[in-house]
């Protein structure tokens, strides 16, 4: 058994003493583990760092075994990721929402979100953004998508300002106001088709709310621990946020 295939690198091993288990994201076959023989050396440790693209060669006798990776580079980004905590915490996070998905289960637009959110990692503003959508992503392609074109109540798609904790459906202003206190905020920046720019306020909501339905769905039905990666990657999104400048440039 063979292929070949683009993939981002999302995690590394130990196996014995010159050897990793590489855990990469690829474009056609979802997230795969492999072994890299002397993945340890001096020549493969810069390559087998997350966030890195690179292609990859996949064998092994039988399709359920392991099997063995061979990697060529692509896009070595891995030490610019590690300059900024939104950056290194960022990719943590991705791998992490990444590893919740089954092995080997095709998912081409996250490997395609996930390339481009490597690539803003540098901007706060960016990289939130994109953040909270490839979340709203994994839900949605885990069978807990969120509604938010109209209203769950009247239909409406205009002023949508809270979303349900129950249903994960859009409330309009009129509906929601009586039960205000008992919903989750609505950012402008993810109504449909919203031009508004995110900011500081609008990002900690966009987190609270996919925070809320990963912790209900996911983490609490499948008795983990939320990852730790997240939490820092929002508290330095956030910090970003609120610097003078980042305010001024959005």
């Amino acid at each position: 058994m063979q292929w070949q295939d683009e993939a981002i690198i999302i995690g590394v091993k130990r196996h014995g003493e010159t050897s990793v288990i590489a855990e990469v994201m690829t474009r056609g076959r979802g997230r795969h583990l492999g072994i890299v023989r002397s993945g340890r050396s001096r020549t493969m440790q810069p390559v087998l760092q997350p966030g890195n693209r690179v292609e990859v060669v996949w064998r092994a006798r039988l399709d359920e075994h392991l099997g063995e990776f061979k990697l060529e580079p692509v896009k070595l980004r891995a030490a610019r990721l590690m300059e900024t905590a939104t950056s290194l915490y960022g990719v943590q996070a991705m791998g992490a929402l990444l590893r919740l998905l089954p092995e080997r289960d095709p998912h081409p637009h996250l490997y395609e979100a996930l390339d481009v959110i490597l690539e803003t990692m540098d901007d706060p503003a960016d990289a939130g953004e994109l953040f909270v959508r490839f979340e709203l992503a994994i839900l949605n392609d885990l069978g807990y998508g969120l509604d938010l074109a109209e209203c769950a109540a009247t239909g409406a798609r205009d002023d949508l300002l809270y979303v349900s904790p129950k249903s994960g459906r859009a409330v309009c202003r009129t509906a929601g106001a009586p039960y205000a206190d008992r919903l989750l905020a609505l950012p402008s920046f993810l109504n449909e088709g919203s031009r508004a720019a995110a900011d500081a306020a609008g990002m900690a909501a966009a987190f609270r709310l996919t925070g809320y339905f990963l912790h209900r769905h996911i983490y609490e039905p499948r008795g983990i621990t939320e990852n730790a990666a997240r939490d820092g990657f929002v508290q330095a999104a956030l910090k970003a946020l609120s610097r003078p400048d980042v305010q001024e440039a959005g």
